[in-house]
Formats: structure tokens, C-alpha cells, sequence
């Protein structure tokens, strides 16, 4: 935790509170917080601040805002990503976050298992959120979307996207390579851990996307996000 992210609500006044059990467990406990010492807070969907720890107490921590700072800038990527298992969902929603994707878009294709759908990850990624934020000093989250079904997104919703921005599909098997240090928005779209289907492939590539390789080797999702963004961003 690099921030302690609050809730509008509890800023209100001019002393702030942190009551959540989570963020009171890790101050106590990494941090020993006392009064005195300095955190840094931000404000959900707000600002990002240097705050005096005021007062320590068993219900909470109630401290003050003394200076401002700068949020981090989001990369401006739209990531579509088929739907990976319940356990890579997690890991992948927080990397993104702290990564910067100012976009999310999980989507359903052939090789997703449709009992993925029915995971309990799906109606806790708002805390998934919170902790790729207070992992990256950031306080403005990205949208989310879930479309469970593959073909009416990329006929109806895709072609939009990519006419917006370029959209690049990473594809082990494109002839053309991705590309590296771009100056531009763009959306990158991910298949399951078995690939793309060569239908969706094609369908993709009619509704805007370019199908792009990163070699011949088969990356796990997890593994192949970083990488990308990475690559792409890279000055």
C-alpha cells in the first residue's frame, strides 16, 4: 500500500478518517502509524494528497490534508482480454490498475470456459481496483465492461473502438510484429491462454483490429499485459 485510498464521504471536513479494517491493519502493523507522522491519501476519483496523521485510536485514524500532489498519468490503452480463470482475474485486474490502463474490456470468446462467468472475482473487482491504485500512488480508476458474447461485440461495439484508435490483436502466428514505442492512444486486444480461434481471428481483423505478433512463443496472460504495455509504451 503506497497510498491509503478514502472514500469521498470521509473527507468532508477538514479532518479525514480512515475506518476500514484492512487499511487500519496494514498502518498498525507495517507502518506503526503515530500521531505526527505523514501519510500520503487520496480522494477516490479525486486528488492525491500529504496528510499529519492527528490522532490514532481503536476505531480509526483521523488525519489532515496538508499539501497536494500530482496523480499518475494513465497510459491511454483500452484493454479488451478475453476472460482468463477466477485467480488470474484478480492478479490481472490489480496489475492493470497500477500499470494505468485507463480502460478495461473483458470479453468471452471460444476458449473461454463459460463457468468463469459465474465467479465470485467478478462481483469483487471493485476492490481488486482499489489495490492496484493504493499499490501505484493512483486514485482515478478505469472502466470496466464485461461482454459475454464474442460476436456481437466485434461486430457492434469493436469497429467504433478501433475507428477511434488504432487496435492491435496480439496474434503468436501474424506475419506483422508488433509494434514498440508508440506516441499515440491505442487498444490492445488479448486472448485466452489457448489462443484465439482462427475464426475470431478473422473476425477481429474485419472490424478494425490488426493481428500482430510477439514472437512464436505462447505467453500467459498475466505474463503477456506487462509485456506488452511495456513494449508499446517504452520511450
Amino acid at each position: 500500500m503506497n497510498i491509503v485510498l478514502l472514500d469521498p464521504r470521509q473527507t468532508q471536513s477538514e479532518i479525514w478518517s480512515i475506518s476500514s479494517r484492512r487499511q487500519l491493519e496494514h498502518l498498525r502493523t507495517h507502518l506503526n502509524v503515530q500521531a505526527g507522522d505523514t501519510l500520503k491519501v487520496g480522494v477516490r476519483e479525486g486528488g492525491r494528497y500529504l496528510a499529519e496523521v492527528i490522532a490514532v485510536t481503536e476505531q480509526g485514524i483521523q488525519l489532515r490534508p496538508v499539501q497536494e500532489e500530482a496523480v499518475p498519468a494513465k497510459l491511454p490503452v483500452t484493454l479488451i482480454v478475453a476472460l482468463p480463470r477466477p485467480k488470474v482475474l484478480r492478479r490481472l485486474i490489480m496489475d492493470s490498475v497500477t500499470l494505468g490502463v485507463e480502460k478495461i474490456i473483458l470479453l468471452h470468446s471460444y476458449r473461454v470456459d463459460k463457468s468463469y462467468w459465474q465467479t465470485p472475482f467478478l462481483q469483487q473487482l471493485d476492490h481488486y481496483v482499489d489495490l492496484g491504485l493504493e499499490q501505484a500512488g493512483d486514485t482515478a480508476a478505469p472502466e470496466i465492461q464485461l461482454h459475454k458474447r464474442f460476436k456481437p461485440f466485434v461486430e457492434d461495439i469493436l469497429p467504433e473502438i478501433a475507428a477511434a484508435r488504432p487496435a492491435y490483436a496480439a496474434h503468436p502466428y501474424a506475419a506483422e510484429k508488433m509494434p514498440s514505442g508508440i506516441a499515440h492512444p491505442c487498444s490492445i486486444v488479448i486472448g485466452p491462454e489457448g489462443g484465439f480461434i482462427p475464426y475470431e481471428i478473422d473476425l477481429l481483423m474485419e472490424n478494425g483490429c490488426r493481428a500482430v505478433s510477439l514472437g512464436s512463443r505462447i505467453i500467459r496472460t498475466e505474463t503477456v499485459i506487462p509485456y506488452v504495455l511495456g513494449r508499446l509504451f517504452s520511450l
